[in-house]
């Protein structure tokens, strides 16, 4: 089977699962192998009617029993996900003012721009980029009005709901917003959007804050 052909044929399995086909009925009907179809709609979930289809028994009426322990099984993995969730916050405890100035230091390191022209900090998680716009407003005393930002966005999202996002978060005004960087959605890839909002850069042109940060990096490594 050529690309072309494969590609329709995974499209039409993913069509048959949103429609709330179970996996074995997909296989049976496409002639596709079982491990296949799981991959190609492993991210469609089905709605709360769908799975009640798939799962009822037919003759009783009530939950398949492999169902109900495989429901026990993910509710048992969740609970011990939140406890140790839990338990990891406990042990962090409260970040002191000097903590926070380590932390932005450690994640400018990691995703800032490195060279020495202007400060810039780009991220797709929302938890990053406000947690860098509050420590480049604490630390570093950036004024207002030299904030700028970007978004490097699929030609398939929303720019506009997506620029709305990142001004909500950032309380960076839309008009210190320059040029989006537009990338051509691969209509063949056929995951879940990565980063539906895009990733954001936080830009501000200060060549010596740039420096002063560079020596902050410095001194954490030194020491």
């Amino acid at each position: 089977m050529g690309y072309v052909g494969k590609l329709k044929l995974r499209l039409k399995v993913r069509e048959f699962r949103k429609k709330g086909f179970s996996i074995k009925e997909i296989q049976k009907r496409l002639g596709v192998s079982k491990s296949s179809v799981s991959l190609w709609v492993r991210d469609i979930k089905l709605t709360k009617k769908q799975l009640e289809k798939l799962y009822l028994n037919k003759r009783t009426g009530a939950l398949k029993g492999s169902v109900i322990a495989a429901m026990n099984k993910v509710k048992k993995r969740e609970e011990l996900t939140q406890r140790i969730l839990k338990e990891g916050m406990k042990e962090v405890g409260k970040l002191s003012k000097r903590d926070k100035f380590v932390i932005g230091i450690a994640m400018y390191f990691a995703e800032g721009d490195k060279t020495d022209k202007h400060v810039g900090f780009s991220n797709s998680d929302p938890q990053s980029v406000k947690f860098m716009m509050d420590w480049l407003r604490e630390f570093c005393k950036v004024p207002e009005v030299k904030f700028r930002g970007s978004l490097y966005l699929h030609d398939n999202l929303d720019e506009k709901k997506a620029k709305r996002f990142w001004s909500k978060l950032t309380k960076i005004p839309l008009s210190q917003f320059t040029r989006t960087y537009i990338v051509k959605n691969n209509p063949h890839r056929l995951r879940k959007t990565k980063h539906p909002s895009g990733v954001f850069r936080i830009r501000v042109s200060d060549v010596n804050l740039h420096r002063k940060i560079m020596g902050w990096i410095s001194g954490i490594f030194r020491n």
